[in-house]
């Protein structure tokens, strides 16, 4: 993994979804820094691929490794290691509706193993002010925006420095101009951080305006496709 600095690299893996194949012949791999969107219609398999990436779904055959973990060798009580080298990006944001931002913040923090109270002020304090959150800090997530409530997910998933973000959706319950502050913030957080950015999207308008990378699920497997492709 270190010497091919990649933070993605899946090899003739399979993925299922409750005994269901959904993927075969599945071959990816993310450079450090890189940003590439994962593509293709509902249903067709991004968002089962995304949790195989991050523990949530096992890695049935084949070989894989994230951001240094090897998938099929990781036991169940690794996964939270895994999580703690990972930002994750939901499309319905998935904020506690009963702590304020900064509580948030701070829940995460101290689940991944943060203990020291100006530590854990301080960092908070950073990645709010790198998505322009800062002042919300202390507001219930329920009186922000939705374009507010993504970034501090955002924000959230840059708490420990990530090498890889993945992002599920991200402007899915977003109106084009808020999608668009999304995109700028993702990808100049990307270059800031030197973070990849592996992001499912279904909005072809999106990654019109912003190109790069793309892989598509179709058909039961994942193909690299060509931006000149998304006209056909």
């Amino acid at each position: 993994m270190s010497e091919t600095n990649n933070v993605i690299d899946i090899q003739g893996s399979s993925v299922y979804q409750r005994n269901h194949l959904v993927l075969s012949g599945v071959n990816i791999e993310l450079k450090e820094g890189e940003f590439v969107y994962l593509i293709g219609k509902t249903g067709s398999g991004k968002s089962s691929l995304l949790k195989v990436l991050y523990g949530d779904l096992p890695l049935e055959s084949g070989q894989g490794a994230v951001v240094g973990y090897d998938l099929k060798k990781m036991k169940i009580g690794k996964i939270p290691d895994l999580r703690r080298h990972l930002g994750i990006v939901f499309q319905d944001f998935q904020l506690l509706t009963d702590r304020t931002v900064e509580q948030n913040l701070t829940f995460v923090l101290k689940a991944t193993g943060w203990k020291n109270s100006q530590m854990i002020k301080d960092r908070i304090d950073q990645v709010l002010d790198s998505v322009g959150m800062l002042s919300k800090k202390k507001m219930m997530p329920f009186r922000l925006s939705g374009g507010e409530q993504q970034r501090v997910a955002i924000a959230r998933a840059l708490l420990n420095s990530p090498s890889l973000i993945l992002a599920d959706e991200p402007t899915g319950n977003l109106d084009p101009e808020t999608s668009n502050e999304i995109m700028n913030l993702l990808l100049s957080v990307s270059k800031m951080n030197n973070c990849a950015v592996l992001m499912a999207t279904h909005d072809y308008d999106i990654i019109r305006k912003y190109p790069s990378r793309m892989l598509k699920c179709e058909g039961g497997r994942v193909v690299e496709f060509m931006p000149e492709m998304l006209d056909v």
